[in-house]
């Protein structure tokens, strides 16, 4: 009894919707992209800029990283493909001479 005699304040709960729905438009906010490219920026600079995770920041970084991948994967390639400067021998396998008997 005493306790519904304590709880009986008005509790104004209007604030508590109107919250929501400008947290809701503030989540909006920040799904929209936040990097905006020039209209003659190339595909993939925007797509290393943007997968970076934030440690590129402009177009001239991005075109450092990419020509810096493409020297790395063609020194990969030649070192595959020319197979460091060894050479590999064959050893020839020749079967042992066997007798020839011909047929009677």
């Amino acid at each position: 009894m005493l306790e519904d005699k304590n709880n009986k304040e008005d509790i104004d709960l209007s604030g508590v919707f109107k919250g929501s729905e400008s947290s809701v438009k503030s989540q909006e906010k920040r799904q929209l992209p936040t990097q905006v490219f020039l209209p003659g920026t190339p595909k993939m600079v925007q797509w290393t800029i943007k997968y970076s995770g934030g440690l590129i920041k402009n177009e001239k970084q991005a075109s450092c990283v990419l020509i810096g991948f493409v020297i790395v994967a063609i020194v990969i390639s030649l070192v595959l493909i020319f197979g460091g400067g060894k050479s590999a021998t064959r050893e020839i396998f020749t079967p042992p001479a066997e007798e020839y008997i011909p047929y009677p």
